[in-house]
């Protein structure tokens, strides 16, 4: 049950996504991933501050891979934003999970379920019919950047377990996170021009910075404690919160691939929990 943490991080997830939606019209991508990643460091230390955590750690290389790995995936996840249409770049956000698959079989030398990669393959159609992407010419260069930053993600999700398996708790994972990813993007942003800030849009940004930080403590937990392919899977509720929030706000109307896709998306994700528990009984 470790797993339904990712519903939580999927729910915060979308709600930071409406947020950078409103606030792109003020900021550029990398400020915004700067703010976000500053922000969170500031709510993670006052966390740590107020129940005397210790941040001492001897997992440092496994912290190190999993901030820039995961900041340089946010920071390619926002370029495409800005090159490609947007379903295309969030669908290529998704393949982390196929990357994830092979990484479990090879990596961590798990036995390789076809039951479990099924659904994962499922929830993964699911998101093409309900977003409808297309690759046009001229956006090739994108799509392959698109596709690192799925693989980038894969690789912080690993390390996320990894640094689970070494006893690391989920709050020192996000600190040393945020930690790497404002010092990368902090650098970025010294050579780079700073946009003015109002009241209006810093409550944007405020919203930004607490839902994503709200939202890398479920995913990390969630990564942690739960099974990686099941969790990847999960992740696809994701997209289906950020199309509920586009109906409501935007009004923007779902075409009958998309209800289907949304459908393949929620079979997915029942079908890995389903075989998720019929595995774990087996093992009792």
């Amino acid at each position: 049950m470790c797993s339904l943490w990712m519903l939580v991080a999927g729910l915060f997830f979308s709600f930071m996504g409406v947020f950078v939606k409103l606030g792109s019209v003020y900021f550029s991508s990398t400020e915004l991933v700067f703010y976000r990643s500053i922000i969170g460091f500031f709510i993670i230390c006052i966390i740590v501050g107020i129940k005397r955590y210790s941040i001492l750690t001897a997992n440092w290389r496994n912290h190190f891979w999993r901030g820039i790995s995961g900041v340089l995936s946010l920071l390619m996840f926002f370029y495409c934003i800005t090159k490609l249409p947007l379903a295309t770049a969030v669908t290529l956000s998704y393949t982390s999970p196929l990357f994830l698959t092979l990484f479990t079989t090879i990596i961590l030398k798990e036995h390789f379920n076809w039951q479990l990669a099924a659904a994962v393959a499922v929830g993964f159609f699911g998101v093409i019919l309900l977003l409808d992407p297309s690759i046009q010419k001229g956006h090739w260069a994108g799509g392959l950047i698109g596709l690192a930053s799925g693989f980038l993600a894969a690789v912080a999700y690993l390390n996320i377990k990894f640094l689970g398996d070494l006893g690391e708790p989920d709050w020192r994972i996000v600190f040393y996170f945020t930690l790497i990813s404002t010092i990368v993007t902090g650098i970025y942003m010294a050579f780079d021009t700073f946009h003015a800030i109002t009241p209006f849009n810093f409550i944007l940004l405020l919203g930004i910075g607490i839902t994503s930080t709200l939202a890398q403590l479920a995913l990390t937990r969630a990564y942690r404690t739960g099974k990686l392919l099941i969790v990847s899977a999960l992740a696809y509720c994701t997209v289906l919160f950020a199309c509920i929030w586009g109906i409501l706000i935007w009004g923007e109307v779902l075409s009958f691939l998309s209800l289907i896709g949304t459908g393949l998306i929620i079979v997915g994700g029942v079908l890995s929990m389903k075989v998720s528990m019929t595995s774990h009984i087996s093992k009792q």
